[in-house]
């Protein structure tokens, strides 16, 4: 079973998230901060997909922060991005290499299908 770090801090978007996922037959851990998800990415859980809005409360780019600082922890790790913000330049610059982007609002449908496309083996 995948397992998917949902990291948002609006609480509806979250748990919608995370139930419309376990659905699809994720398993979720679920963080509402940057401090919150660079915890569960130092436990010794497995994550193989972090799933993270871009703009969190009180960090403007704290998604990116936690994807940069997870991929450091895990270099396995696939991160996904979501955002119902438009992208100001330069933003992507900050993304961690092989990353998606998804805009809200989402279809959990969408959610799905760039996670499955995240996960294809990596060709060597």
């Amino acid at each position: 079973m995948t397992v998917v770090l949902i990291v948002e801090d609006d609480v509806a978007m979250r748990g919608l998230t995370e139930l419309s996922l376990n659905e699809f037959g994720y398993e979720t851990l679920i963080a509402g901060d940057v401090e919150s998800a660079l915890e569960i990415l130092r436990s010794p859980a497995r994550i193989d997909v972090l799933f993270t809005d871009i703009y969190l409360n009180e960090h403007v780019h704290g998604g990116c922060d936690v994807a940069i600082q997870g991929a450091k922890l895990r270099p396995d790790l696939r991160v996904l991005y979501t955002t119902g913000h438009v992208l100001v330049p330069g933003v992507r610059s900050k993304f961690v290499e092989g990353a998606g982007c998804i805009g809200k609002p989402y279809a959990i449908e969408q959610v799905h299908a760039a996670l499955q496309e995240l996960l294809l083996p990596v060709a060597a």
